[in-house]
């Protein structure tokens, strides 16, 4: 074998890493998944009735990001053709509140299969730096798919969740109460809470005590009945 054959195979396998990657991402269902549960004691149909979005969480009152998720809610409720008024003259108040948890960590194994002939400390350092770094360089989270061995790969998932309390304002009967709540490797609540209230309103009110897994995606809305 001359000394230009391992470097050759070394510059094909650094070529094929995109190719890889794209064909990961390909392959990857997009969409995301909440599990939704509602519960209604007669919700009022939206003819003639107001609402007000408020916050139930009184440390969010007032603040900007609240308002920014409200609006979300604000603008499904007229959807549903409910009215927005004033919380001291809507007849409705929606009460809403999000969070999230500090994310745990999870351990996934696989064999992965494949063996490279042409791997050496270098090309090792060079693939999981450049590509695979959730841990740092040498963690025990990467892998090399052409090399040997089972894939360990440690990652952080967070769980995220709105609740929604709709209220009548005049007595304070509790007419509807509602989770969504979603399993993901991302704690940005500004792409979870968005995906998390347009979850909750689909099929809107629902049947009462129900939990639907809803997968939002660009073009589409699958409901599915968790446990079915």
């Amino acid at each position: 074998m001359t000394v230009e054959q391992p470097l050759r195979a070394r510059a094909l396998k650094l070529a094929a890493v995109p190719l890889l990657l794209a064909g990961l991402a390909a392959c990857a269902s997009p969409g995301f998944k909440a599990d939704v549960s509602r519960f209604q004691a007669q919700l009022p149909a939206p003819a003639g009735e107001t609402f007000a979005v408020v916050a139930d969480d009184p440390a969010l009152a007032g603040g900007l990001e609240f308002a920014t998720y409200a609006d979300l809610v604000e603008k499904q409720m007229e959807r549903l053709g409910y009215k927005q008024a004033e919380p001291g003259q809507a007849s409705l108040l929606v009460r809403f509140d999000y969070g999230i948890d500090n994310g745990r960590e999870k351990v996934r194994t696989t064999d992965t299969g494949f063996y490279d002939p042409f791997w050496d400390p270098w090309y090792r350092g060079y693939y999981r730096s450049r590509f695979y770094r959730p841990r740092g360089l040498w963690g025990y989270g990467f892998y090399d798919p052409w090399f040997g061995g089972p894939e360990v790969r440690s990652y952080t998932v967070y769980t995220s969740d709105i609740d929604l309390k709709i209220d009548r304002a005049g007595s304070g009967e509790r007419l509807f109460e509602g989770r969504a709540q979603a399993v993901s490797t991302s704690n940005r609540l500004q792409h979870l809470v968005p995906n998390l209230v347009e979850a909750m309103f689909v099929d809107f009110p629902g049947n009462s005590g129900e939990t639907l897994r809803i997968t939002i995606k660009p073009e589409e809305t699958k409901v599915k009945r968790v446990g079915s």
